[in-house]
């Protein structure tokens, strides 16, 4: 198959109540694990690139990872610009075959952030891109997005309202109480915020910062109008152990040895999440 777009995928999600994965994507093998493991449980898969992961493999070498997973598949797959707050690097990824691209202006004041996110959808949707922002802010750290305690701010349901009715984002990523990075306690979801997001807004919805949060509340959360989630740092940390395990228990020094488990054990993470969300068997 070829690259389809966020929207076609999510707008299935939302009609059918359930989350699409997106799990970020910055080599080869975790780009593997992820392919191979959507093709496997027939599910719909977000490849996700930040701006960090761009500059790290290049946004050549990314393209073409995402192109060559979507041709040897059958399930739907897309490449996704994960919190961009760059736009020359929006226009790049237009240029180099991405097929969705966040716009990440939740930082600034609401308006600032309307008509960043509106500038967005005018240059990609005639390019046959779909396009996410975020609106309210997480605390934590991703690459060069870093939000303090006292800088997060959760979603407002009539702001969303205003925020998608003034932009025609196709989705929305909403803050109701998820963090990026590692959680050093059990996260507290708002789910009465999400519920009167979801009444109120009719387009996906998105959770950020999703690794680490328990299986109840991801589960709810989808039930009440969450439609793609996040997965990254579960991803990394998967790969750290694997790779950790076989340096200090062996003399290994062949790459594949080495990164070989640790593919493996990312697929056991995206094969968990998959199942959780419910999007197993909806390719």
């Amino acid at each position: 198959m070829v690259l389809v777009t966020n929207k076609e995928v999510l707008d299935a999600a939302n009609d059918g109540g359930y989350a699409v994965g997106a799990f970020n994507i910055n080599n080869m093998e975790i780009t593997q694990a992820i392919i191979s493991t959507a093709s496997e449980m027939n599910a719909p898969v977000i490849l996700a690139a930040s701006q960090g992961a761009i500059e790290y493999a290049g946004i050549e070498y990314i393209e073409a990872l995402a192109k060559t997973a979507a041709a040897i598949t059958d399930v739907p797959v897309t490449l996704h610009l994960d919190h961009g707050t760059d736009f020359n690097v929006i226009l790049q990824c237009i240029r180099h075959g991405f097929t969705s691209v966040m716009i990440d202006g939740s930082k600034l004041p609401f308006e600032d952030n309307l008509a960043l996110t509106k500038k967005v959808v005018d240059v990609a949707h005639p390019c046959g891109l779909s396009v996410e922002a975020e609106l309210g802010r997480l605390v934590g750290v991703e690459d060069q997005i870093s939000v303090t305690e006292k800088e997060a701010v959760f979603t407002d349901p009539d702001e969303a309202v205003q925020f998608v009715e003034e932009t025609d984002v196709d989705s929305l990523a909403i803050a109701i109480g998820s963090a990026h990075g590692i959680y050093k306690g059990e996260p507290k979801l708002d789910f009465e915020r999400l519920e009167k997001i979801d009444k109120k807004v009719d387009i996906p919805l998105v959770l950020h910062g999703a690794s680490g949060i328990p299986e109840d509340s991801i589960i709810r959360a989808v039930k009440l109008g969450i439609n793609k989630i996040n997965i990254d740092t579960e991803l990394r940390l998967a790969f750290r152990d694997a790779v950790r395990k076989v340096v200090t228990e062996s003399d290994v020094y062949d790459p594949r040895k080495i990164c070989g488990p640790a593919r493996d054990a990312i697929k056991e993470v995206v094969r968990y999440k998959i199942g959780i969300f419910g999007s197993e068997n909806k390719a």
